[in-house]
């Protein structure tokens, strides 16, 4: 297990932080897809980066769906629950037994093909059926249990489905406090978290409180598709050096 030593690494990890949870704050997800590779490139094992932005994530996720509990579309994520468990209990067993610099060029690969996508792909058609839940789910529960990046699934399904802006956010932060729960139950029961995690986890928190407030009041301020546009070149940068390391 790495020691936390307090040098320019701990200022690159608030600073990352800081970038992840401002952009969640403006786009209401993608604080695990931008965190966890800056911090594995960083040093951080994968090991100790996907427990430690799970949590954080779900408490962020519990902020922002209680504030907005009114606009949750509970009819969207009951489909989702079962195959997310499956996901998350596959992802644990596989976490214990692959070589983790291979699944660290898995994650890079997959933050690629999610970025590339979000710049060529068209927007999807809504009004799509609920049988998506089960691929949505599966893939959600697997990928960001080992790599703390399944956001992307939901967030597919849910625009799949239709939800208005407001519906969407809650609806995603919902999922997420439900899908994050187990994960974390998982984590913990592996023993993913030590007293050194706990220390960090402990120091980043007021980073991801300010900057996710941050992000939530400039969002409206902000061109969001060039924005998105933005966060996909970086992804692809950082998926290409994972990738390659």
């Amino acid at each position: 297990m790495f020691e936390i030593a307090f040098d320019l690494h701990l200022l690159y990890a608030a600073a990352i932080i800081a970038f992840a949870y401002v952009v969640r704050g403006v786009a209401g997800f993608g604080s695990g897809l931008i965190a966890i590779p800056l911090l594995v490139l960083d040093g951080v094992p994968l090991a100790s980066a996907v427990p430690m932005v799970v949590l954080l994530d779900y408490l962020a996720s519990t902020s922002q769906g209680l504030k907005n509990r009114h606009a949750i579309v509970w009819r969207e994520i009951l489909p989702l629950l079962p195959f997310t468990l499956a996901g998350v209990l596959t992802a644990l067993y596989l976490f214990k037994t692959v070589d983790a610099a291979l699944l660290t060029r898995v994650m890079g690969a997959l933050i690629i093909v999610y970025a590339v996508y979000s710049l060529l792909a068209p927007a999807p058609h809504q009004g799509h059926s609920r049988l998506w839940a089960a691929p949505a789910g599966s893939l959600g529960g697997l990928v960001g249990t080992l790599f703390g990046t399944g956001g992307p699934f939901y967030v597919v399904y849910l625009h799949l489905r239709g939800l208005d802006k407001t519906a969407f956010r809650a609806t995603f932060a919902t999922i997420f406090m439900l899908d994050g729960a187990n994960r974390l139950i998982g984590y913990l029961a592996s023993g993913l978290y030590s007293p050194q995690n706990g220390l960090l986890i402990a120091l980043m928190l007021p980073v991801m409180a300010v900057s996710l407030y941050l992000g939530g009041h400039i969002h409206l301020r902000i061109d969001q598709e060039w924005f998105k546009r933005g966060i996909s070149v970086l992804l692809v940068i950082s998926g290409t050096l994972l990738l390659f390391r």
